[in-house]
């Protein structure tokens, strides 16, 4: 009986160790099942929303270190430059768009990020020690606030060499601190600033146009060196990269990108169609007209609006340059440098387009396709 007894104990422990072992089993199966399919999930979520190449922290610490160098000065010893405020990992096929802006139009930095898919690179011109730490504060909150801001722009400083920019303190109660989203960074930029603001009137400032405009394509091999209230197409960096992953024979050689005003109370052409709509009645017309008409008459604009539509991004025609021709354009390989001596407005950028002749650059074709222009708002 006894013996009957100890078998049947054994029997029943045998078989609990034999149940636990298949409910051991069980659990590291879905273990490993729920593990697989969270990966896929991560998977095809980060196929949809890619992780951001740099965290919140590596960007504000990269932000101090900038600040704390001191900055350098430039060759005339007149500005202090504090380069890679902000930094984007930069593809050396890329085309990046570079413009530069005084801190009240910094503005128009958020509708350039709708345009422009890309990487841009802005320099950022601060008048006085306020503007200056009002720079600081705001690349703080935009590094910390604006996933596309992190993602792909850098951001330089640039002021007056007796100013020097302060690291911001997050712990100081001031104008950014509440702040709790990117829009609300524009928003509350656009009431503490005054956005228009022209150097050339009323003051004392030479704002360093060339210097800005060097500092902003330092580190690109392609570059569009652009206005910031100037307004790309949509589609425009998309049809640069197909088109210069199809050709490696852009050294020496540019691709202008033809420009436009438009009136401010109009509603931006959506492709080309439209643009030309507008452009025969007079509410569009080639950059600079009256102004300084011959600045782009090279262009011919007449010419590029009767090209016929295509859906892909290519050279329409060529021109040689002559003088006063300063175009908006996409240029590979080494390019020379803006002349950092002109300031203010009025024949800048061309100081620079004749340097280019003088070192064998070539001349310049148009652009063909639906919607591939610039275009800039005016009165």
């Amino acid at each position: 009986m006894q013996m009957s007894y100890a078998i049947r104990c054994a029997f029943y422990q045998l078989l609990l160790a034999a149940l636990m072992l298949v409910a051991m089993l069980q659990l590291l199966y879905l273990s490993l099942l729920s593990g697989l399919h969270g990966q896929e999930e991560q998977e095809q979520y980060f196929e949809f929303f890619p992780p951001s190449p740099r965290s919140v922290d590596q960007v504000k610490s990269q932000l101090r270190t900038a600040l704390a160098s001191g900055g350098a000065l430039d060759a005339s010893g007149d500005y202090r430059v504090y380069r890679g405020l902000l930094k984007t990992t930069l593809d050396p096929n890329d085309v990046i768009l570079a413009t530069h802006a005084s801190v009240d139009n910094l503005l128009h930095l958020s509708g350039l990020l709708e345009r422009w898919e890309g990487p841009l690179s802005v320099s950022v011109f601060a008048a006085t020690k306020e503007e200056a730490q009002l720079a600081t504060v705001l690349a703080y909150a935009l590094s910390s606030h604006c996933p596309e801001m992190r993602a792909r722009v850098a951001m330089h400083l640039v002021c007056p060499s007796r100013y020097e920019a302060a690291v911001p303190d997050p712990r100081e109660p001031g104008e950014f601190a509440l702040l709790r989203s990117c829009q609300e960074v524009f928003d509350k930029l656009a009431r503490v600033t005054q956005p228009g603001i022209n150097y050339a009137l009323g003051t004392n400032i030479s704002y360093p146009n060339n210097l800005l405009r060097n500092l902003a394509r330092e580190e690109a091999n392609y570059a569009l060196v652009i206005d910031v209230d100037m307004v790309p197409s949509e589609g425009l960096w998309r049809g640069l990269r197909e088109m210069l992953d199809q050709s490696n024979h852009w050294d020496g050689r540019a691709l202008v990108v033809p420009a436009f005003e438009i009136r401010r109370t109009r509603r931006m052409p959506m492709n080309k169609n439209e643009l030309v709509q507008l452009y025969q009645v007079g509410e569009v017309r080639p950059f600079y007209y009256g102004l300084c008409t011959p600045c782009h008459a090279p262009t011919n604009y007449s010419r590029w609006v009767n090209l016929p539509e295509e859906s892909l991004l290519r050279p329409a025609y060529v021109v040689p340059w002559r003088d006063p021709w300063e175009p908006f354009y996409v240029a590979g390989g080494k390019v020379p440098t803006f002349d950092e001596r002109f300031r203010q407005y009025g024949f800048n950028r061309i100081s620079q387009v004749p340097k280019w002749e003088r070192a064998g650059g070539t001349g310049a074709g148009g652009v063909s396709g639906m919607d591939w222009p610039l275009i800039e708002k005016r009165p």
